[in-house]
């Protein structure tokens, strides 16, 4: 599923995406466009994870100039990369590093910018969570997804039949997830059930359900009828992710493929400067 957003010059004043930073466009003098023409345009794909960051980030920079702007779409890491790779895109949001079968078949012009952190967070039904299951070890969640593990009255939860939810394959929350737990960033998880195709659909799914399992981008799990999972002994938060304590930590980069134009340039310049980190910051992302 691909979901498009478009940001527009005019009317952005949702606070929860700028936070204070939604200043009058004369004040636009923080970013050095260098431009001599009006409306030059750039449009940034990927990471369903990094999009409510790149959503956020495109609204910030759009209202504070008139030079750029910047529309701002999912559809996975894989897809990103893809598309910047066949020039279908500017720039890449990626909550991976580009893989070497990715560099292999496009070749080595991948520049790569990091704009944050993040964790994968475990989550069950709130049903299962209130019923006693909220910490789990790595090897309970890898028999889980591996089909060993298949109802919760094994690990001294409820009598009921787990439902896994799982991602598709190309998405950088998968590939931490298989790497991380279940060995390979190729493993297969038979266990699954289901394939959300972003974290938006594996926490509506974890919260229409009484007996699910999935995980999903840190940002994602706020809020919602969901239950987070402390792994390992150690609960996903800004602190225990950003110091690697959190097993399933990981960065989030921006990528361009070759040289970037002056408007992509600028605006990865904005979202990886102290006022970008603002924003990111302000969405539940973890900065720099």
């Amino acid at each position: 599923m691909i979901i498009l957003v478009v940001v527009a010059l005019s009317g952005c004043t949702e606070k929860k995406a700028t936070g204070d930073l939604n200043e009058n466009k004369s004040n636009a003098t923080t970013i050095d466009s260098g431009y001599t023409h009006p409306a030059e345009k750039a449009t940034v794909t990927g990471s369903t994870t990094v999009l409510p960051l790149g959503e956020a980030t495109a609204e910030a920079f759009n209202v504070r100039q008139n030079n750029c702007q910047v529309t701002v779409t999912g559809g996975g890491t894989g897809a990103g990369i893809t598309a910047i790779a066949e020039g279908r895109s500017n720039i890449a949001m990626a909550s991976r590093e580009v893989t070497k079968d990715e560099k292999g078949k496009y070749g080595d012009k991948f520049q790569q910018f990091d704009i944050g952190y993040d964790g994968v967070v475990i989550a069950v039904s709130k049903a299962v969570y209130d019923a006693g299951i909220k910490e789990l070890t790595t090897e309970q969640v890898k028999k889980i997804y591996a089909g060993e593990i298949k109802n919760w009255k094994e690990l001294g939860g409820p009598d009921e039949e787990i439902y896994v939810i799982a991602r598709e394959q190309g998405s950088g929350t998968s590939d931490t997830f298989n790497e991380d737990i279940m060995g390979d960033k190729k493993a297969e998880t038979p266990g699954a059930g289901t394939t959300a195709m972003g974290s938006s659909e594996v926490k509506t799914a974890i919260a229409g359900s009484d007996s699910a399992i999935g995980y999903l981008g840190f940002s994602y799990a706020e809020g919602g009828n969901i239950g987070v999972i402390t792994l390992d002994g150690v609960l996903p938060s800004m602190q225990t992710i950003k110091d690697g304590s959190y097993k399933l930590h990981r960065r989030l980069y921006l990528y361009t493929f070759g040289e970037s134009t002056s408007c992509a340039k600028a605006f990865i310049d904005f979202a990886t400067s102290a006022e970008g980190q603002k924003v990111a910051e302000y969405n539940g992302f973890i900065p720099l």
